[in-house]
């Protein structure tokens, strides 16, 4: 396993994040280590993706800090957050590659957008990037003629091709079947050990975010319950984080709650 520091490459202090007067993200304080994975896990509106989005720097918070390489991105100047931005890559839930350009010119944009190298070297960086993810043979095609998996890999692509210290993957395995989430999954290990990259996951797979993860994060309503090893989480007692991995649904730990009280409440007034 390769080895990380407490060098913390990502600080989130105290942040709070609020939408129409309701708090979606209250108090979060995180430290993400210079090259481990941090999977982020929580239910539905819990505000995995909500601390995601400020991480990379689309948002700004209603308070708190959030520093990238000691670099607050609230207050940082414009020049300071494009390198920030520049140094994080990012492969969303849905591809969202351009049907209209090739496979390679969808994973070279970042390089025609954001660099002035030559044609030659783009196209190069294109097809290394490609090779990593196992789609050399697929640069001059659609991505409208790719499997889901490939048009994960190939967002992948993209992401790398600026070189990122920070990789981000929200839902990486979601709609793929067990077999093609799996080998994501080892690309994923594969890129984090080849290129040193320290990386931020959101997941609801459990077999992924038990596979990949060096840590977890537990959020729910808004806030971090427990942060710890995959063994330290799966060991936890705490009582959402046992519903969660036990796939307990809500109303069965609402009714066990209801029985109790009745329980009690009928064996104290028969005293």
């Amino acid at each position: 396993m390769q080895e990380t520091t407490i060098d913390p490459v990502i600080s989130v202090k105290d942040v709070v994040v609020s939408y129409d007067g309701r708090r979606v993200l209250d108090g979060i304080n995180l430290d993400v280590r210079r090259g481990e994975t941090m999977v982020l896990l929580g239910g539905s509106g819990s505000g995995k993706s909500t601390l995601l989005r400020h991480i990379i720097g689309l948002e700004r918070p209603a308070a708190g800090r959030i520093l990238v390489n000691g670099i607050d991105l609230a207050t940082s100047v414009q020049k300071d957050l494009k390198r920030i931005r520049r140094s994080i890559g990012v492969a969303f839930q849905n591809p969202a590659l351009f049907n209209s350009m090739s496979v390679e010119d969808n994973v070279a944009l970042p390089l025609r957008e954001h660099t002035e190298l030559a044609e030659s070297t783009i196209s190069l960086m294109t097809w290394m990037k490609l090779v990593v993810v196992g789609l050399a043979d697929f640069g001059s095609h659609s991505p409208r003629d790719l499997s889901g998996g490939m048009k994960k890999r190939a967002a992948i692509a993209r992401a790398l091709a600026l070189d990122p210290e920070i990789l981000v993957f929200d839902e990486p395995s979601a709609g793929l079947d067990p077999i093609v989430a799996a080998e994501l999954d080892e690309l994923i290990l594969a890129l984090k050990h080849a290129f040193s990259m320290t990386l931020v996951v959101v997941t609801h797979e459990m077999p992924s975010a038990f596979r990949i993860a060096d840590r977890m994060a537990m959020l729910y309503q808004g806030s971090l319950i427990e942060v710890g090893t995959k063994d330290q989480l799966r060991s936890s007692n705490h009582p959402r984080i046992r519903q969660f991995f036990d796939r307990v649904p809500d109303e069965v730990v609402k009714n066990a709650v209801i029985d109790s009280y009745f329980e009690r409440y009928l064996k104290e007034g028969l005293q």
